[in-house]
Formats: C-alpha cells, structure tokens, sequence
C-alpha cells in the first residue's frame, strides 16, 4: 500500500483551485452537526477536497433504512456510532485530518465549539436543536450553511448579521428557549418551512404529494433520496469551500435546484409569492387534513 501524501491527494484538485487556494483549504475548519444523509456527504467531499480540521456531531447509529442515502453507511457501520464512524471512515481518506467528534453531550459543548469554528454545517432534522444553534452561532459570529427540508436539492447561507430562519419563515418558536419548545410549536415550525418550500420552489411537482401528506401528518417516515440527498450535501460543500477561499456564496434565501427540468428556482418577488402562498396554503392544509 503506497504512503498517504496530502500533496498527491489533492493534486488534481488544482485548477478548480489554485495552490494558495489549495492551502487555504487544508489550514479550513468546519463543524459539522449531523453527520447523516446531507451532513455526511458534505463532510466526504470536503475530506476529499483537503479541508483540514473539523469538529463533527452526531447522536445516533447507522441503521439500515440510512442504507438508501447515507454516504458512511455501509453493511460493516450497522449499529455503530454515526460521529465515531464517520470519523474513521474519513480518516482512511485523509489520516492527517483533525476531526473532534462529540455525541449527544454536544450541546453543552457548543460555546468551545462555535469559539473554534466560522464555519457551522446544519445536517440535522431536529427543529429544537437547529434553533438553538442557529441562536448561538450569532452570538458568535458564525455562518451556518444549510438545506430547506424538501424534495429538492438547495442550499442557503445564513450569515451572522442576517435573521434566523425561525425569524424569516415565521417560525412560532420564537422567544421560546429550545429546550421549552413544545410538540405544537416544533409543528408549526415544521409547517413554515414546508408552506415556503411549496410557495418558492416547483417541489409539489417532483413528488407523490399523497405520500407527502402522510410524512406531514406523521404517519410515515421523512422521504429521503439518495441523488437528492448527496446533491444537496454537496451543494452545501461547495458553499463552505467558498467561504473558505473569501468567494462569494448564496444569501439567506438560497435556492433549489430543480433536476428533473434542469432549472436553479430562486425565491419569488413579494407579489408573485403572495399568489402563490394563497395556492400553497389550500395544499398543504389538504395534506395535513386541515
């Protein structure tokens, strides 16, 4: 087996990147919460992209419905830790990254973290735990990159200066602290983000909405599918890489990428989406049952 060299490694990389911009990336560092489906394929291509350090989270084990879209889910990482296997499933792409692995404790470790880290990755499903940290990581400074939940690939960049997106979607979780959030807001949470999902992007058109409604009423699990799953992660990797390298990104907003008519769907002017709130409201009360 040959010597690992970071240098052989990353050489075809350069072109899309320069050597300096090459550097760049490997003196990076990321945290990354949730290192499932979108996390984890971030997380791979940034490891193979020579990013250097990351800090990771994550509380759960592989299991076998993770199989369909889970890029460190493998027959041999069954039941283990998510965190530690991914951890050491990327080391045997790059063993001189720094990876900082923590579980389900992570939250009372994210001031350290968000003191260490500019850059945050949202790879989670959890509404409480993402306002808590997108809380925080203005208080700090950071930029946190993330996906709307949708059938559509997308990526938004919500910098520190800019509102949260509990702020922006009309989330009713506002002024409630995360650990006081109840079933009925984390619901309406859920439902703002959908109702804008529907208003700005074609995604009513990219699934079977009757199995839609059953995911929204909670009588079937979240869809999740591998292309769109590892695209959206991907986009998200390239959204950190830019800021790593001072490019510019996506706004707070972002966008959906639409691949079935190969179309990038951007949010509507105020008098579209008011049209459009007004069809997408009477779809999802339908799929709720409302």
């Amino acid at each position: 087996m040959s010597a690992f060299d970071y240098a052989e490694m990353t050489t075809r990389n350069i072109g899309f990147v320069t050597a300096e911009e090459q550097q760049a990336l490997r003196d990076g560092s990321v945290f990354i919460c949730g290192v499932g489906g979108m996390g984890g394929a971030c997380m791979q291509s940034l490891v193979r992209a020579g990013v250097g350090s990351f800090t990771i989270a994550d509380f759960d084990d592989f299991e076998v419905s993770n199989l369909n879209r889970q890029v460190f889910a493998t027959l041999d990482t069954l039941g283990s830790d998510k965190a530690e296997s991914t951890r050491e499933q990327a080391l045997k792409i790059n063993p001189g990254a720094d990876i900082t692995v923590f579980g389900r404790e992570w939250p009372d470790h994210l001031e350290d973290i968000l003191e260490r880290h500019d850059i945050v990755v949202n790879g989670m499903d959890d509404i409480a735990a993402g306002v808590h940290l997108y809380r925080r990581a203005k208080a700090h400074g950071c930029t946190v990159i993330d996906a709307y939940t949708s059938p559509l690939p997308s990526a938004i960049v919500v910098g520190p200066r800019d509102p949260r997106p509990e702020e922006r979607l009309g989330s009713p979780t506002l002024g409630t602290p995360w650990t006081e959030l109840t079933d009925a807001q984390i619901d309406g949470a859920k439902g703002a983000e959908i109702l804008y999902v529907l208003v700005h992007s074609s995604s009513a058109e990219a699934v079977d909405m009757d199995v839609a409604g059953e995911m929204v009423a909670g009588t079937r699990a979240r869809m999740s599918f591998a292309p769109m799953v590892i695209t959206t992660g991907n986009l998200m990797a390239y959204e950190v890489i830019k800021l790593l390298l001072n490019k510019p990104t996506t706004d707070c907003r972002g966008y959906f990428f639409q691949p079935w008519s190969l179309k990038v769907e951007r949010p509507y002017s105020a008098p579209v989406a008011a049209v459009r709130r007004a069809i997408a409201s009477r779809v999802l009360r339908k799929m709720t049952g409302g």
